[in-house]
Formats: C-alpha cells, structure tokens, sequence
C-alpha cells in the first residue's frame, strides 16, 4: 500500500508540473500578440460613438418621470398617477420647477383616456403642483 501511494506520489509529482506548463504555454500562443489591425480600430471606434449616442438620447429626469407616469396613468387610473408625481416631489425636490407642466400633461391625458369626459377626469385630481392637473384637464376638454 505505502508503495503504491509512493509511485502515485512520483508519478504526479513529474505529470503535474509537465501538464501545468504546457496548459500556459497553449492558452500563451492563443492571446493574440499582434497590434489591432485597421478593422479593429474602425469597430472600436463605431463603438465608442455607439456609447456617445446611447449617452446622448438618455432622458432627462423630468421627461423620463412624465413619461412614467403618463404610462402608469394610461395603465391605470390618473390617480395613481398623481400620487406618484406627489411622491416623486417629495423624494425629488430639484424636480418641483416641472411639476405643473408635468401635472397638466397627467390632465389632458386623463381627458384624452376618458373621451373627453371632463368630469371623469377631474374626479381624480389631487391637490398637487397648484392644480395643475385640474387645468391640464379643463384646457383638454374645452378642445375636445
């Protein structure tokens, strides 16, 4: 027994570094060493602008809230719309200078889901941003 863990012993103590070496050396000739061709350089750099659109056509915090709640709005009722731009107000107050816009658009919209009901639309308002819901909705059903 103490003879066959020895030769399996020696026989690992030889195979091992013989294996480990020549693992390095493939996965060594694999990287290629060779500076990047024109091609290479012409798809990072299509990268690199892809990168700068993609950062370009990000949306401001305001607009990506509006159309947020518009959607929450079109999905649900225009209260619970409201009730997030009130938290949103509260959480957020460098958005408050776009409360009113924000909270008038949520009006039209509210008029524009329900047909033109005005008094529909009103029944959800909220005493958030001056009424401005109340506007948005008022304007929405007098062009309706």
């Amino acid at each position: 027994m103490k003879q066959l863990a020895r030769r399996l012993g020696r026989t690992l103590a030889f195979v091992l570094p013989v294996v480990m070496v020549t693992t390095g050396t493939l996965a060594v000739t694999r990287v290629n060493w060779a500076p990047p061709s024109s091609s290479d350089a012409n798809m990072l750099a299509a990268a690199a602008r892809a990168d700068a659109q993609n950062q370009a056509h990000a949306q401001a915090p305001q607009d990506a809230l509006r159309d947020r709640l518009l959607r929450e709005l079109r999905t649900g009722n225009p209260g619970t719309a409201l009730n997030g731009l009130q938290r949103a107000m509260e959480q957020h107050p460098d958005l408050r200078a776009y409360c009113t816009g924000i909270a008038r658009e949520l009006g039209q919209a509210a008029v524009r889901k329900y047909q033109g009901d005005v008094k529909r639309a009103l029944s959800y308002a909220r005493p958030v941003c001056d009424a401005s819901f109340a506007s948005g909705a008022t304007a929405a059903g007098a062009a309706h």
